[in-house]
């Protein structure tokens, strides 16, 4: 300014000050820019975030549920192998499985029942009216037995509930709790077993077993079947009733305890075919020296 502007004192220091202003003032628009600039940027990088966020949240709720979809696959195909797919019960492999697992993890010394059942004459139906009539009447006693052997008298090892003879469940929050099995399966043919893991008395298995078998007798089978009006169908029940001893004394045989179990009731339920008058056959049994053996003069 002194070089090429011939000014006086004052006016050199009031254009010194208006330059000083004017290069404060692009000084303040600069940074107020670089700041704008600066919060687009983070506003910018926090949407990509939020965006890339939102897209592995998707992601993992996709794989979360495709594995919850093959879990949930892996578990039906499980179950479906177990059963049997005419009646739905569990089949007689994964019934003596669980059978040989109660046998060696339950602790408490009580009543249990295992039972078989067989349809009275199966081959005259399926003779007189075809195999298709068969089909239902196996699929309807499996029903019947479904409706009661229910899950109030089939209780989980863990629990002490069991519903009485009538039907009514034995008071106590146990019974609310209860966590239930299903117990009972198809053996084969026209054969079906059950287990009542939890008794107070051998009593009480025989009228489980009895309501069983009344309920088969009291079904209109004209609703399978008009000519099964003629022919009403019927069930033989062979029932063993074991007193569980110490489990010290169960555990290592549990496997053979079960299959001698499936083995006495069958022969029980052949006798109740020769026993007319009364076809639920019943006795008790205990675990002697490792042997299942009868036990007639034990107190119920």
């Amino acid at each position: 300014m002194r070089t090429h502007l011939a000014l006086a004192e004052d006016e050199e220091i009031a254009l010194s000050v208006a330059l000083d202003a004017v290069l404060d003032r692009h000084e303040h628009l600069w940074e107020q820019s670089k700041q704008e600039a600066i919060q687009a940027l983070t506003a910018g990088f926090a949407e990509q975030i939020a965006r890339l966020k939102h897209e592995l949240d998707a992601r993992d709720s996709t794989v979360a549920s495709i594995s919850a979809y093959f879990e949930k696959l892996v578990a039906d195909l499980t179950d479906r192998s177990n059963r049997d797919p005419k009646t739905k019960l569990i089949n007689f492999q994964r019934f003596l499985e669980q059978l040989e697992s109660f046998l060696a993890a339950e602790q408490r010394v009580r009543w249990s029942a295992v039972g078989l059942v067989d349809i009275t004459g199966f081959k005259g139906y399926n003779d007189a009216f075809g195999h298709a009539v068969g089909d239902r009447i196996i699929e309807r006693v499996a029903q019947i037995l479904r409706e009661q052997a229910r899950a109030g008298d089939i209780v989980s090892p863990s629990t002490r509930s069991t519903r009485l003879p009538s039907g009514e469940p034995r008071s106590g929050p146990s019974a609310r709790e209860a966590t239930h099995r299903e117990l009972h399966a198809r053996f084969g043919g026209d054969e079906f077993c059950f287990l009542i893991p939890d008794l107070g008395s051998c009593r009480e298995a025989h009228a489980i077993a009895e309501r069983f078998r009344s309920a088969v007798e009291r079904h209109d089978w004209t609703r399978e079947d008009p000519r099964l009006a003629v022919q009403p169908v019927r069930v033989d029940v062979g029932v063993v009733c074991l007193r569980l001893g110490p489990i010290a004394e169960r555990r290592p045989i549990a496997r053979r305890l079960a299959e001698a179990l499936v083995a006495r009731a069958d022969t029980l339920m052949y006798k109740a075919k020769g026993e007319r008058a009364d076809q639920v056959y019943l006795v008790k049994a205990r675990v002697e020296n490792g042997t299942l053996i009868d036990s007639s003069n034990e107190k119920p």
